[in-house]
């Protein structure tokens, strides 16, 4: 059953909506699309109200804790929490009030995958796997997807593909995967990612990046045969975009939710 995730991106303590690929470029290069005047608790808020589980909280650098940890407070055991989660603070996490922790550039030391910094961030969540989510954010590379870490900007030694899936599902609840030369650019999502995703995951999975009209929450159901959930940013009213509106999403979700519970 495919559902609308909502995201709540964090950058220098302010709820933001950035092009992606620019992360790491300097002050006077970074693209934003949009700079909200409300703070992380009001979205938390806003997405309690309207019962939208599985958002993800990511925090884009540094200064975006104290952020992060006000959208908890709104919205205890609701909401996800990535960027520079590891072993020493995963359980804080959660302490915090976050549903499960999000983890990607941590199991990458020097771009190159590590089981041991997995099964480090599983044991400081006492083995539960229910409480970790693999983000496995990547760039198109030709016919393949590379996972990219440090803000999308540092090409790792693993791609997306079935086997690298299988590998790693015993390990976690579900996925988070962003395509990083799509993400914040309204273009359209990467179709190919999508059908691919279904089809390897077992898994919950959400794909992000490219959403741009409700209708692509149509087309990543038939894509992926309704594995695939589907984040839109930049696109959404929330965020000042013009393609799609939240109440359009959220009676999305109602109509797959009902149309699910009757089959």
């Amino acid at each position: 059953m495919t559902i609308f995730r909502p995201c709540i991106d964090l950058h220098s303590g302010q709820v933001k909506q950035i092009v992606g690929g620019t992360l790491n470029a300097e002050a006077s290069e970074l693209k934003t699309n949009y700079v909200s005047k409300h703070p992380a608790s009001y979205f938390a808020q806003l997405y309690k109200d309207h019962a939208l589980k599985g958002a993800h909280v990511i925090m884009l650098g540094p200064g975006n804790e104290k952020a992060a940890q006000e959208a908890l407070a709104a919205w205890p055991r609701g909401l996800q929490v990535g960027g520079g989660i590891n072993e020493t603070n995963a359980r804080q996490w959660i302490d915090r009030g976050a549903e499960k922790v999000i983890v990607t550039s941590y199991l990458f030391p020097d771009a190159k995958f590590s089981m041991e910094c997995l099964d480090a961030i599983l044991a400081a969540l006492e083995q539960d796997r229910k409480k970790l989510v693999i983000d496995l954010s990547c760039r198109r590379q030709g016919a393949s997807w590379t996972v990219a870490m440090n803000k999308w900007q540092t090409l790792t030694d693993m791609e997306v593909n079935k086997g690298s899936i299988k590998m790693l599902e015993p390990y976690c609840s579900e996925f988070l995967i962003h395509a990083a030369d799509n993400e914040g650019l309204q273009k359209g999502i990467d179709e190919e990612l999508v059908e691919k995703l279904g089809q390897w995951c077992a898994l919950p999975v959400t794909y992000a990046g490219g959403g741009k009209t409700l209708e692509d929450l149509e087309r990543v159901k038939q894509l992926s045969e309704g594995q695939v959930d589907l984040t839109i940013g930049s696109a959404l009213d929330i965020f000042g975009g013009q393609g799609v509106k939240f109440e359009d999403c959220v009676e999305w979700n109602k109509r797959q939710i009902c149309c699910d519970s009757l089959q």
